[in-house]
């Protein structure tokens, strides 16, 4: 028997592979698939069946590039969404998979027409449960894709799916969830790398209620809500087939030939961002991209990349798994062969916690721009006199950030403070300062901390 549980970073995307004797079914692929391919034939299985649990919001579903070269058969849920491809669940629906048995469980709540699937053991006992955005690990599915007015009845459905549908397949019952910690489809996903049933019956905080009307209480959270999130349910209605098409290297002159009518996004870490950068770039990390892309980047131009070194892969592969199809290539060579073809570059002041600390202590009253979240604040604290702007309601408020002022910008690490600073001077703020460290560091040198 086979059973993979796939990772995709950045997103904490799970996807499931499951297969025995010679079959195996792949349960919400990602876009980048050729790891469930390569994972079936090294066990001499193949792919039959692809089944979704939901329309995904928040990452490209990757079921038609699959089936295109695996000849599998998709099955999507939501019906009520008109899909352009694969055949609509329905509840009670049974697949064999060699000794194997999986059931499809109806599950609305997150969206109206979400899916979970049972998997039975060659015994016929139940073992595990793939929940799709229904359950997590330390929490439920958000209820606010539907928008705020139909939160108390999308959060009425989940009471029922959890309480009546999932519950009752028994403590011992494996849960296997479309997302870990750090999804942007729930609000308090824990860290248990894997759970069962029992485990949340007892230790989910949303399944501690008494009745219905606590849960719906609960549950009534309005999230953020990033835009890229419109371009996923759309691509994920439609399906998005096979694109083995990567970006290219551009020499200096091709890339500032494209620079004109592109945005440039500058992939390496804050410190180097900050030393030197294409003119008019835009500051993610890597390691950022799948959580800040989103809020950023439009999807009706094109995109350069500069990055640390000459192989784009990993952050195409973030990007496309975002439905960014519109890479047209990075910088061969990166910052080096920019300054030695006496292109001009741009910079962004850097402070160490220590110089800031001794800045505030000398009374000199600086404006601090502090892009972390209210649970943040709330959580780690603040510094007294900062102005508060969420690094994603940023591009909306910058009218509140003074432009005859220096703005001393900080966060958690440093990381989102040059996102931020890069926002702000590709659109003319000039005295930027990135506070380097942020509120680790801070708090590592026992800076003052307003609670």
């Amino acid at each position: 028997m086979l059973f993979k549980r796939i990772e995709s970073e950045g997103l904490a995307q799970y996807s499931y592979l499951i297969g025995d004797g010679r079959s195996a079914i792949v349960i919400d692929p990602r876009l980048d698939c050729d790891i469930y391919i390569k994972e079936a034939h090294s066990e001499g299985i193949r792919i039959q069946q692809i089944i979704e649990t939901h329309r995904h919001e928040d990452f490209v579903l990757g079921s038609v590039a699959l089936a295109e070269q695996t000849g599998a058969e998709i099955w999507h849920a939501d019906d009520q969404w008109g899909y352009k491809y694969g055949k609509a669940v329905k509840d009670g629906q049974i697949w064999k998979i060699g000794r194997l048995k999986l059931e499809a469980i109806s599950s609305p709540g997150h969206t109206p027409g979400s899916m979970s699937y049972l998997l039975y053991d060659p015994d016929g006992v139940p073992w595990m449960v793939f929940t799709g955005d229904a359950l997590f690990a330390g929490d439920v599915g958000r209820v606010d894709f539907m928008g705020a007015d139909r939160i108390p009845e999308m959060a009425s459905y989940l009471y029922d799916t959890l309480f009546n549908r999932l519950l009752p397949l028994g403590d011992g019952v494996i849960v296997c969830p479309a997302h870990g910690s750090g999804s942007v489809c729930a609000g308090d996903i824990g860290d248990r790398t894997w759970t069962t049933i029992g485990l949340e019956r007892r230790h989910n905080p949303k399944l501690l209620v008494n009745d219905r009307k606590d849960f719906i209480v609960l549950a009534d959270r309005k999230l953020d809500y990033p835009p890229y999130f419109r371009q996923m349910e759309k691509l994920n209605i439609e399906g998005v087939p096979i694109d083995k098409t990567y970006p290219v290297p551009l020499s200096v002159d091709a890339f500032a030939d494209k620079a004109e009518n592109a945005v440039i996004v500058d992939t390496r870490m804050e410190s180097s961002f900050g030393a030197s950068h294409v003119p008019k770039a835009l500051s993610i990390w890597s390691a950022g991209l799948p959580s800040f892309a989103g809020w950023f980047l439009p999807y009706d131009k094109s995109i350069l990349l500069v990055n640390d070194t000459n192989n784009a892969t990993q952050v195409t592969l973030y990007l496309l798994r975002l439905g960014y199809m519109n890479i047209s290539g990075f910088l061969a060579g990166g910052m080096l062969a920019w300054h030695t073809a006496g292109r001009e570059s741009a910079t962004i002041k850097t402070i160490t916690v220590q110089s800031f600390c001794t800045l505030l202590d000398a009374d000199e009253h600086p404006w601090i721009l502090d892009v972390r979240s209210d649970d943040e604040l709330e959580h780690t604290g603040s510094i007294t006199g900062a102005n508060h702007i969420h690094i994603t309601e940023l591009a909306d408020r910058m009218d509140e950030v003074p432009r005859n002022r220096i703005i001393f910008i900080f966060c958690g690490s440093g990381l989102r403070s040059m996102i931020a600073a890069s926002l702000l001077k590709r659109e003319g703020w000039q005295d930027l300062v990135v506070i380097l460290g942020g509120m680790a560091g801070w708090r590592s040198i026992s800076c003052p901390i307003r609670k």
